[in-house]
């Protein structure tokens, strides 16, 4: 990051405070800050803290004569390697994507033709908006990367999505973006985990994969510069830093949540999503009568999400599947790709012998049009850096 030039947007919240952490890291690692503080972010962080920390002036005003002679506001827009707004507010989000100019941050945003970061940070439930949602959709289709926000209890008192990335993600998320990858500019869906399909509001369907290898190959894909969208149900592992993370439960769900993440010019399905689900779940909690019959359970088939996604109008330009199988499965994996329509088939052995479902490590089997391809056995973050380089490759192709 030695001699790179990062141009901050601080906006208004109480989440502020992370933003002077965040010069501090920016500076360690020898890159210049040039701070751009909005009246809102004035109100939570002094304009003095800001420029003591950054080591230059701090911009604040869009009709300041002095700061246009200086350097107008084009000129500062366009100096920078990249522009990163943390925190987002609300607001500032909205500005950036219904393309108003009406004060220096967001006047800014709308002239600058360099790479824009945004932090998001705000109240949960200004967070899951439906305003919100459109304004994050249609930034994301303009280019603008995004890391966080966080889950967990707010200044407000509520607990949800909605909290700034910690300053050592934010850092990470410019560093990547600064060591421009093959994948740089690739918006990438990946889905991963289980789904869950209830039986009652306290049983569910499900199997047991971790999302040990979807999270991978999520974070392999983020680390060669992709813009990666992750839909996960309830994994046993955490979902990586730098994505976007949409949190499902049900195959339905998860099918809704992944038509709502097109276009895309990849899509590596990795979830194990249940094939069946409970038709007739019960509202409240089936209990034992004393009799020794067991509930009669109707079971619906779920969506086919890979071969929705495959054979739809927003069809990704590479769509990689995965075949979880116990006997024949290359034959099985085979089948599965021309049955459904994608590109690839990532197909492995999850007998329980293997221990690979659940487990740390996976041996898999790539099949393409080209043929099939074995792998051998590695540790599932090798195998999702194989398959990301392998997906760099093709899309530059």
């Amino acid at each position: 990051m030695q001699g790179k030039r990062i141009l901050l947007v601080i906006g208004g919240g109480i989440a502020a405070y992370k933003s002077l952490l965040l010069i501090r890291l920016l500076r360690a690692a020898g890159a210049a800050v040039t701070p751009v503080l909005t009246r809102a972010g004035a109100e939570f962080v002094t304009p003095l803290s800001v420029s003591a920390l950054a080591g230059e002036k701090v911009y604040t005003d869009l009709f300041d004569l002095t700061d246009e002679a200086e350097m107008g506001h084009i000129q500062l827009s366009r100096v920078a390697d990249l522009i990163v707004v943390a925190p987002a507010t609300a607001d500032l989000l909205a500005k950036m994507a219904q393309g108003r100019a009406d004060d220096l941050a967001s006047t800014l945003l709308l002239a600058t033709d360099t790479a824009v970061l945004a932090a998001p940070a705000m109240n949960v439930r200004m967070w899951s908006h439906a305003a919100t949602q459109r304004n994050l959709a249609q930034l994301r289709l303009d280019g603008v990367q995004f890391v966080g926000p966080d889950e967990g209890e707010m200044a407000c008192g509520e607990f949800g999505p909605g909290r700034l990335a910690e300053p050592e993600a934010i850092f990470a998320a410019i560093s990547r973006l600064l060591d421009a990858g093959p994948l740089t500019g690739r918006h990438i869906l990946v889905t991963s985990g289980p789904t869950h399909e209830p039986i009652d509001p306290v049983r569910y369907i499900a199997n047991r994969s971790s999302g040990a290898q979807g999270t991978a190959i999520a974070a392999a894909l983020r680390d060669l510069g992709a813009a990666v969208t992750f839909v996960t149900g309830p994994a046993l592992v955490p979902a990586p830093e730098g994505v976007r993370v949409v949190r499902v439960e049900t195959a339905r769900e998860m099918l809704a949540a992944v038509e709502a993440a097109l276009p895309a010019d990849a899509a590596v399905m990795a979830a194990a999503v249940a094939d069946w689900r409970v038709a007739n779940a019960s509202g409240s909690k089936m209990k034992k009568d004393g009799t020794g019959k067991a509930p009669a359970l109707e079971f619906s088939e779920n969506p086919d999400i890979l071969a929705s996604i495959s054979k739809g109008d927003t069809r990704p330009a590479l769509v990689v599947g995965f075949a979880a199988e116990t006997d024949q499965v290359e034959a099985h994996a085979a089948a599965k790709r021309l049955r459904k329509g994608c590109d690839w088939i990532v197909a492995n052995d999850v007998s329980p012998s293997t221990g690979i479902m659940g487990g740390a490590e996976n041996a898999v089997v790539l099949i393409s049009d080209a043929g099939s391809e074995a792998w051998p056995r590695m540790s599932k973050d090798a195998v999702a850096r194989r398959l990301a380089e392998r997906i760099a490759a093709a899309l530059s192709s």
